[in-house]
């Protein structure tokens, strides 16, 4: 049957800065490609690079043009992000911390020009400020960046250790292994080593599929191989650190498995590498800290100020060294104790907040980095404020991503309850007297507990998916109080659950009301159904204008609830965007509802008006004019089939 199609004689082919402002559109476009693409790429490249670039000046390039520049971009196109990323105190404390550095440059003898010496302090700011965007608007990135840069880093150094077994000799004393790509000492090369060793070691911990745990094993202990080959003890000092953090911080089963493997590990490295451990004594540490110590004492509250030159002369070393090896000490130095109290402030904060919210396994894996990187600078390090290199990996870089989790935390954008396990007596026990209210070829989907709660089941998934580091389980209970904070009514969750077989669920309140499609059905009169799917229209618009693309959306996932609000079912696959939706996803979304023959029937054919009218109301003009093309376009084509 042919589909007629009346316009009105208005035309929607007039420039395009007469119906929306093009520039404010391309910005937008600008802001969601840097915070969805460019900030990810440029985690995962400054994670990962240093095993593979020749040298550091291509790390900082590149850190540079895909991540600093991208997110001060990014803050310039969107001011009003920094409201909330101002309201974070670990970037309060970081503020502070740089603004007194750059402060004490006025007593600061250096011949550097304070411009220069301001560059590495926002890089370090825009690393914290660009996490904060990442998390906040591509949350479920994090979890494949982190996999990804690790299992490189695992690989490069698998093939490092086989080149440096083949170069060992017992007869070269101190002899130390250094790495492949930009690393050129062993100390340094240690950092990084130990930063995925830990990330191993924590996804072992907090993993709750039996394959992931099984892979980390042999993963952590290549890493651990490769610190040991760096001939280097304080990073010993800090992975023992971290395992006695994860232990507690995580305190489960494993946690017993972990203290009894640190239990056997001292005893095996003090009896394998004894001797790299004691005969090399405290490497003039202690005659060093006792220096800086003297000079901390000259300045001790305001210090000697920001890069002000520093020169260690120890006899025994025979040259100059121009580092107090300890972070704490260097901090001292160059800015006082008055710098030194945001400096502590963060990393104290750091770990409170991951404590707070140890139930997300992000929180416990950035706090054990940051416990790695504190033990770590007990005895390394001395610039307070330097370039992206291996010692971010020991602060800046695990403080920028608690920073950011925290402000998705309060954000509601990240998962901020516990996982609980259930055994097949369990399960049973809570399916008792369920009814199947939703079912496919491979059984039970939906399904009302006895108390009126539902329970929605998601099945493991044997091939490859996003689900795999993003259960959907997960996924629907962040989205439904990401939705309930923009104030769009989503299901209450009560309950997350992993089942023995590998399948997860979600238990929720169910929303009071019936869906649109059974509305529709149910509505006699046609002047009753135009106006419902005009508010339809306009709630549909909304949604596009808050950035939410619910790839499901049709009539029977849509409620119409007892107090005439709408509300939104089955929202696994929601995606939220940093900015109102692009002309392509919304076409794309109405095309998902053409499928289904009664929405299409009611919605792009004897209402298509109304449905019109009522996105006008919040979309802009060229939405609408691309919606109804895309429309008329479609009865064009049935036309020609009939």
């Amino acid at each position: 049957m042919a589909i007629t199609l009346v316009w009105p004689s208005k035309t929607w082919n007039e420039p395009f800065s007469m119906q929306f402002s093009y520039l404010s559109y391309s910005k937008h476009r600008m802001f969601d490609f840097i915070c969805l693409w460019l900030l990810p790429i440029g985690l995962f490249l400054l994670l990962s690079d240093l095993y593979f670039v020749p040298d550091r000046s291509i790390h900082h390039k590149l850190y540079y043009g895909l991540f600093s520049i991208p997110t001060l971009i990014a803050l310039l196109l969107r001011p009003r992000e920094m409201k909330t990323l101002l309201q974070e105190p670990l970037i309060l404390g970081l503020l502070a911390f740089i603004g007194w550095s750059m402060f004490t440059l006025i007593w600061s003898p250096t011949a550097d020009s304070a411009l220069g010496l301001l560059k590495p302090p926002l890089h370090i700011l825009m690393l914290f400020l660009g996490c904060s965007l990442l998390v906040k608007y591509r949350s479920e990135s994090l979890q494949p960046i982190f996999f990804s840069a690790a299992v490189i880093a695992m690989l490069i150094t698998l093939y490092n250790l086989y080149v440096f077994a083949g170069e060992w000799s017992p007869d070269i004393p101190e002899q130390r292994m250094i790495g492949a790509g930009a690393f050129d000492n062993p100390l340094l090369s240690s950092h990084a080593f130990g930063f995925f060793c830990i990330y191993w070691l924590t996804l072992g911990m907090t993993s709750k599929r039996k394959a992931i745990v099984m892979a980390a094993a042999p993963a952590f202990l290549i890493m651990f191989a490769a610190l040991l080959a760096t001939g280097s003890r304080t990073p010993l000092v800090a992975v023992v650190l971290s395992m006695v953090w994860l232990s507690f911080i995580c305190w489960n089963r494993r946690s017993l498995a972990l203290i009894g493997m640190l239990t056997a590990g001292a005893v095996v490295v003090l009896a394998l590498f004894s001797e790299m451990i004691f005969l090399r004594g405290s490497s003039f540490r202690l005659d060093i800290w006792r220096m800086a110590l003297e000079l901390i004492a000259q300045r001790p509250f305001i210090g000697h100020g920001y890069e002000a030159p520093l020169a260690f002369d120890v006899p025994q070393v025979g040259y100059t060294l121009s580092e107090p090896h300890n972070f704490a000490l260097g901090v001292l130095y160059y800015v006082g104790i008055i710098g030194f109290i945001p400096w502590v402030f963060m990393q104290v904060w750091g770990l409170y907040s991951s404590w707070r919210h140890r139930v997300n396994p992000l929180f416990i894996l950035a706090s054990a980095w940051l416990v790695y990187g504190i033990g770590a600078a007990l005895t390394e390090g001395g610039g307070i404020l330097p370039r992206p290199k291996e010692h971010w990996y020991l602060l800046w870089i695990p403080l920028a991503l608690i920073g950011a989790l925290s402000i998705s935390q309060r954000l509601k954008t990240l998962l901020d309850r516990p996982v609980k396990r259930l055994n097949n007596a369990d399960y049973s026990a809570l399916l008792a007297h369920a009814k199947v209210i939703e079912e496919d070829g491979l059984g039970p989907k939906v399904l009302r507990l006895e108390n009126g709660s539902f329970l929605k089941l998601f099945r493991e998934r044997r091939s490859y998916t996003s689900g795999s580091f993003n259960p959907y389980s997960q996924r629907f209970a962040v989205n439904s109080e990401r939705l309930q904070a923009m104030g769009i009514a989503a299901p209450r969750i009560l309950d997350l659950y992993l089942f023995a077989d590998g399948s997860s669920g979600v238990l929720y309140q169910p929303l009071p009301g019936q869906t649109l499609r059974q509305v529709m059905q149910s509505m006699g009169s046609g002047a009753m159904r135009q106006a419902l799917v005009e508010r339809f229209g306009k709630f549909l618009a909304l949604l596009h204008d808050k950035g939410v693309y619910f790839r499901s959306l049709h009539l029977g996932n849509v409620l119409l609830m007892d107090d005439g609000e709408f509300g939104l079912i089955d929202i696994a696959d929601l995606h939220f965007y940093p900015s109102s939706l692009r002309l392509a996803l919304r076409q794309r979304n109405l095309r998902h509802m053409q499928r289904y023959p009664e929405d299409r029937r009611w919605l792009f054919e004897e209402q298509l008006q109304a449905l019109l009218d009522g996105y006008a109301v919040q979309a802009p003009p060229i939405a609408v004019g691309r919606l109804r093309q895309q429309i008329e376009q479609l009865g064009r084509t049935e036309s020609t089939v009939s």
